[in-house]
């Protein structure tokens, strides 16, 4: 299985019509690494079909979900948005002491955005940086979505902030970003609860994608440390991919031996 995985992925851009496309994942963070799922397919947990017409035999409804890759929330996040005495936001750990997860350890994972970076200056932008990547050597191109297809209650007080770049060109570590349009509700999200989609679209929108545990060898991190972090140098990133892309290995993408 592997050796033919690796054939797909030599084969790159001229691989086989209709064949998969392999694109790669990889969690980058060695300290308690074990809290972030590896990407899973979604998959509607669904009572058998009462007629040949039900919904859930639809082609187009199964294609649609069968495109979508689901990462689950890390952690149980009950975040609650306040102002200081300073007149600064603060994200507030609602459960506290109580909860599963320190305040602290919180604090470091979610920051609130510069408030001269918000979209509007109502709505609190925050962050909480993910350890996952995605890697391939297909010209593909990497979407990452709100967890719409999953019903939530109670629902978000506000959006996702969604992003789309090229997974062979631009390999970056996923943020997940969220516009909070009303701070008067708290943002609830269990862990194991999914927590946004990612999705790929190549040049050939009918091929299925494949996702396989990458090994990151070390030109690729290389490679991956070149373009880290260069939003806080320049505007515009996307004018850097023809730049980037002439310094790229040859090969990004080694699946991982098991």
């Amino acid at each position: 299985m592997l050796d033919s995985m690796r054939s797909l992925v030599r084969k790159g851009r001229a691989a086989i019509p209709n064949s998969p496309v392999v694109v790669g994942w990889a969690i980058q963070q060695d300290k308690s690494s074990v809290i972030w799922d590896a990407p899973r397919p979604y998959l509607r947990k669904l009572p058998a079909p009462a007629s040949a017409k039900s919904v859930q035999l639809c082609p187009a409804a199964i294609d649609f979900d069968s495109r979508h890759f689901v990462v689950d929330c890390p952690v149980d996040l009950h975040l609650r948005f306040k102002v200081d005495e300073q007149r600064k936001p603060v994200i507030v750990n609602v459960p506290g002491a109580q909860g599963s997860i320190r305040s602290k350890h919180l604090g470091n994972m979610v920051h609130v955005v510069a408030q001269n970076e918000w979209r509007h200056p109502e709505r609190p932008i925050i962050q909480v940086s993910t350890p996952y990547i995605f890697i391939t050597d297909a010209p593909v191109y990497v979407n990452q979505l709100p967890a719409y297809l999953d019903y939530h209650d109670p629902p978000l007080p506000g959006v996702l902030i969604g992003g789309r770049f090229p997974a062979d060109v631009w390999p970056r570590h996923l943020m997940w970003a969220f516009e909070w349009f009303d701070v008067s509700k708290d943002i609830v999200i269990p862990r194991g609860r999914p927590w946004f989609y990612v999705r790929f679209e190549g040049p050939d929108p009918g091929r299925p994608v494949r996702l396989v545990e990458a090994d990151v060898k070390p030109e690729v991190q290389q490679y991956i440390d070149s373009i880290s972090a260069v939003t806080n140098y320049v505007n515009r990133t996307f004018s850097l991919f023809d730049r980037a892309r002439s310094r790229r290995p040859k090969q990004l993408l080694y699946p991982k031996s098991r």
